[in-house]
């Protein structure tokens, strides 16, 4: 039998509402696990409940914990790890905990789109296929998988693209890498994993600036003392000239990230030219994201930091996971 330690940290998977007052947590692991459908699996499911939050109040301390109790569980005899979270952060803390995953054991992290006081809540399903994924032998040494509506996603590709449909999570640049049908686990790609980040050991300020039309460039002027920043540009890596000039400046005393604020498809290196343009950033020290997005750009470089090393190792790094085919 199977054995999975299912770690339940809130989110709409776990909310009722009453009275009007609106969602919140109120449902335990035990109780999202009580279901002859979850029975009749026969996985020896152990239940953690971690935390009872919506997922925008998860912190990076947070995750480091859980990584660590997540580590126990797979030391102390259990085969795979299920994450039940809430979907706002979702596509962030599955990919920073596929950073640092050093085990072979699947990690899979799941959640819902509608609540249980809602039709159609789409929880109970999630969460039964979560479980069949995580006791898939395929799903060993892949690291961070995300499991919802029957799709199963490699976390450094998954987003979340729509604000409350079932179908909300994507991976733009691949696909999903297998789905879960008539209770089976059919794998459609293959993702071989990167080499996992060192854990964090000291804390670390990485902001997002995110260009808009006529910006002023304002908010680099709040983030001078920051240990890295991911800038997400316009479409394939462009900012304005003058705000150019100060992404550079930064970039001469810490590692500054050039992303696309599209969400799908590769920052360019050198096919536009001019003040501003990625040719020119990347010449003047920016650090192309490649196919990732602004968001795990940031999560990337943020665990690069906090792992200890400086900055010229942190920009190596950086570069060497997007060349690798991220």
């Amino acid at each position: 039998m199977t054995r999975v330690a299912v770690f339940f940290l809130g989110g709409t998977i776990s909310m009722t509402g009453t009275d009007g007052t609106g969602a919140v947590v109120r449902l335990t692991g035990a109780d999202l696990l009580r279901s002859p459908e979850v029975e009749a699996l026969g996985i020896d499911a152990e239940v953690v409940d971690f935390r009872a939050v919506g997922s925008s109040r998860i912190s990076v301390a947070d995750l480091a914990e859980l990584l660590d109790a997540a580590d126990r569980a797979v030391t102390a005899g259990a085969d795979a790890v299920v994450i039940v979270q809430g979907t706002d952060t979702l596509e962030e803390t599955s990919f920073l905990l596929d950073l640092w995953w050093r085990r072979d054991a699947p990690v899979v992290v799941t959640g819902a789109m509608r609540n249980p006081g809602l039709p159609g809540p789409d929880g109970p399903a999630n969460l039964v296929a979560a479980l069949r994924v995580s006791a898939c032998p395929d799903s060993r040494g892949l690291g961070a998988l995300v499991v919802l509506n029957d799709e199963v996603h490699a976390a450094r590709f998954v987003a979340k693209r729509h604000t409350s449909s079932v179908g909300a999570f994507v991976s733009p640049n691949a696909g999903p890498l297998a789905r879960v049908e008539e209770g089976r686990v059919r794998f459609l790609a293959s993702a071989p994993r990167h080499t996992p980040v060192g854990t964090p050991i000291r804390a670390v300020r990485v902001p997002l600036i995110v260009s808009v039309l006529d910006d002023d460039g304002g908010l680099f002027d709040a983030v001078t003392d920051c240990d890295g920043l991911v800038v997400a540009a316009f479409g394939v890596g462009h900012l304005r000239p003058e705000i150019a000039d100060r992404a550079a400046a930064l970039a001469a005393t810490r590692p500054v990230v050039l992303a696309s604020r599209t969400g799908a498809g590769t920052v360019h290196v050198q096919t536009y030219g001019g003040p501003g343009s990625e040719s020119d950033l990347v010449g003047r020290g920016l650090l192309p994201a490649g196919t990732l997005d602004a968001y795990k750009a940031r999560l990337l470089l943020l665990a690069l930091l906090a792992s200890g090393l400086d900055t010229i190792a942190a920009a190596t790094a950086f570069t060497a996971y997007v060349g690798s085919g991220a």
